[in-house]
């Protein structure tokens, strides 16, 4: 027996989601229960910051990023290749 047949893929998701982006990248491809938990919702919402809806409303750039990608992973990719500016650009 091993570890993917004895824990709920929520319990495996939330250890991913304590690791790194990259990481859980390279857990998706050690086997089919790991992809399943690594590319959920649940473990990219931890990746990406607790205010990120806000930050994307609040962006010069178009605040229907939040409800354009099937998921969280693909909005945490496009977040990570196509930055958004915040409060006009400057530090406050």
């Amino acid at each position: 027996m091993d570890i993917t047949d004895t824990l709920p893929a929520e319990c495996m998701s939330h250890v991913i989601s304590l690791t790194t982006p990259r990481d859980a990248c390279r857990l998706s491809v050690a086997c089919r229960v790991f992809k399943s938990a690594a590319d959920s919702d649940s473990v990219w919402e931890k990746f990406l910051p607790s205010d990120y809806k806000e930050i994307i409303s609040s962006s010069v750039s178009d605040s229907s990023l939040i409800t354009s990608f099937s998921s969280k992973k693909d909005l945490y990719f496009h977040l990570c290749h196509n930055p958004i500016i915040i409060n006009g650009g400057t530090l406050q």
